[in-house]
C-alpha cells in the first residue's frame, strides 16, 4: 500500500478584525471586534468545523505609541481582550480545537504563566498551547516598573530560563499524585509532590504549583522569532514555531536551519512543526479574488501605511515624506530594541529595491511580511500543497486580510479542495492539541 500523504497543520489567526491594515474599514468587517466575544466564539466554532488544529490569539501588554493621529486610523491592538481570559470562555464552547496565545517571558513571572496556561489545559480537556514571545513593543516596559525595553540578546537569555522554570512547574505534582481516597483518608501522595527550587540569572521559583499536572504534561509550546536568538530559542524549546516568509526559497532555506539546530538540543525534527503565515484572498475565479485584494488597498490611509513601516523600522519617523518617494537609508536603523527580523525585512527592501513609501506600505500592509497569495481555491491550495510537499513548512497560520468573510471563504472554498486532495484531516483522531499535531505527551521528570 502507498504511504499516507503527509497532511497540513493548520492554526487560524484573528487579529481583530484582520490581517489587513485596513480590514476595520472593510464593510463587512466586525466593528467592534477586539471587545465582542459572541464574535470570536463564531470565528472558533467556524474553524472547529473546518477542523483546524488550533486558533491563535496574539497579544500585547500595552497600546502601541507612535503617531496617534495615524494609530486613530488603525486600531488593531489598541484595545482587545486578555488572550487566556479570552480562551478559557471559548473552551466552554468548543469541544475539540486547540487553544493558543501569546504570553510574555518579559513582562510576566514564570509562576502566572504555568498557573494560567496548566488551568487552560484543564477547562480545555488538553487544548491549551502557550506562544513564548520575549514582547517586541518596547513601550510594554512603562506599564512594568521599567524606564526601558530590554535589549534582544537579555530578552532572550531571560525567555529561555523562563521556559524551563515554567516547565519544571508543570512537573511538580506527578500523574498519580492525588488519591482521592476518602475511606483512607489520603487526598494526595506526598511522595509525588516536588518543589522545583530554581535560582537562577533571572529567576528564584521554589514552586510548587497549586495545580495538578496538565493533562496534555505540558501545554504545546509555541514561538516566532526569526533571528538568531529567536532561532536557537525555537529549536530548543518549540514545538510550534510561527514564521514569515513571501518566497519559498528562503522559507526552505529557513525550515531547513532550524530544523537542523534540534539535534544539539537532542530533539528530533518531528517534534517541532513550523507553521508560515499565510495571508490568502480567494475567490470563485482569479478576477474576483483579485477585486477583493484590490478593494482593501484602496482603503489604505496614507497616514497608516507610513505608521506601518515606522513600526518595523523601529520608529522611523517618515511624517514629513512623501509617499511617493523612497525612505532615505539614513532613516533606517542597524538595530532596534522591536523586533530585528521586520527590521531587517522591511529595511532591505526599502534600500535595495528603492520603492516608494506608497509601494512599500502596499507589499506590506496585508502580509505583514507574510506569504500572501490571491486566487481560486485550486490555485491556492496548490501553493500550499508545495510549500508542504518540498518542505518549506509544515503547514500554514491562516491570517485572513479582514473577518469574518475572508475566513470563510478560505474554510468554504479552500478546505474542501485541500480535502479532497487528502491534505488535510476531514475529521479529528484526538482530542488534545497534541494529539491533533502528532506530538508525544511529555513524562514527567520525576518519573525514573
Amino acid at each position: 500500500m502507498p504511504e499516507p500523504k503527509r497532511q497540513l497543520v493548520l492554526g487560524a489567526h484573528f487579529p481583530s478584525m484582520g490581517q489587513h491594515i485596513a480590514a476595520w474599514l472593510h464593510p463587512d468587517s466586525q466593528i467592534d471586534a477586539g471587545q465582542n466575544f459572541p464574535y470570536f466564539v463564531k470565528l472558533a466554532q467556524t474553524a472547529e468545523r473546518a477542523k483546524f488544529d488550533f486558533v491563535f490569539m496574539a497579544d500585547a501588554v500595552a497600546t502601541r505609541d507612535g503617531n496617534m493621529e495615524a494609530l486613530s486610523r488603525w486600531p488593531q491592538y489598541m484595545a482587545h481582550f486578555e488572550p487566556i481570559t479570552l480562551l478559557s470562555a471559548t473552551a466552554s464552547v468548543t469541544q475539540h480545537i486547540g487553544l493558543v496565545c501569546t504570553a510574555s517571558t518579559s513582562y510576566y513571572e514564570p509562576f502566572n504563566v504555568a498557573r494560567l496556561f496548566g488551568s487552560l489545559d484543564h477547562i480545555s480537556g488538553g487544548r491549551a498551547g502557550w506562544n513564548v514571545v520575549t514582547s517586541a513593543n518596547a513601550s510594554a516596559s512603562f506599564n512594568f516598573n521599567r524606564d526601558e525595553h530590554y535589549d534582544i540578546a537579555e530578552r532572550y537569555e531571560r525567555a529561555r530560563e523562563f521556559v524551563r522554570v515554567v516547565l519544571g512547574l508543570w512537573d511538580s505534582w506527578e500523574d498519580d499524585a492525588f488519591l482521592r481516597d476518602r475511606a483512607g483518608h489520603r487526598y494526595f501522595d506526598a511522595s509525588k509532590l516536588h518543589k522545583l527550587n530554581h535560582k537562577g540569572t533571572f529567576f528564584s521559583v521554589r514552586g510548587p504549583l497549586n495545580l495538578a499536572r496538565p493533562p496534555q504534561g505540558y501545554p504545546v509550546i509555541a514561538q516566532a522569532g526569526a533571528s538568531e536568538d529567536g532561532k536557537e530559542l525555537g529549536a530548543e524549546t518549540a514545538e510550534i514555531i510561527f514564521f514569515s516568509q513571501q518566497r519559498i526559497e528562503k522559507a526552505r532555506e529557513f525550515y531547513q536551519d532550524v530544523k537542523s539546530r534540534m539535534a544539539k538540543f537532542g530533539r528530533a525534527p518531528q517534534q517541532l512543526k513550523m507553521l508560515a503565515g499565510l495571508n490568502p484572498t480567494v475567490g470563485t475565479t482569479t478576477s474576483e479574488a483579485q477585486a477583493k485584494f484590490d478593494y482593501l488597498q484602496s482603503l489604505i490611509h496614507p497616514d497608516v501605511g507610513k505608521e506601518l513601516l515606522s513600526v518595523d523600522l523601529g520608529g522611523a519617523d517618515l511624517s514629513h515624506l512623501s509617499i511617493e518617494e523612497p525612505i532615505p537609508d539614513h532613516l533606517i536603523p542597524e538595530k532596534t530594541r522591536a523586533s530585528m527580523s521586520r527590521l531587517k525585512t522591511v529595511g532591505s527592501v526599502a534600500q535595495q529595491e528603492k520603492l516608494s513609501i506608497r509601494e512599500l506600505y502596499e507589499r506590506y500592509a496585508g502580509s505583514r511580511g507574510s506569504y500572501s497569495v490571491v486566487g481560486t481555491p485550486a490555485h491556492i491550495a496548490d501553493q500550499m500543497e508545495e510549500w508542504l510537499t518540498t518542505e518549506a513548512a509544515d503547514g500554514f497560520i491562516i491570517q485572513a486580510s479582514y473577518l469574518p468573510g475572508g475566513f470563510d471563504d478560505f474554510v468554504n472554498l479552500v478546505v474542501p479542495e485541500l480535502q479532497r486532495r487528502r491534505l488535510f484531516r476531514t475529521n479529528y483522531s484526538g482530542h488534545s492539541l497534541r494529539q491533533h499535531l502528532g506530538l508525544q505527551r511529555p513524562e514527567s521528570r520525576y518519573i525514573s
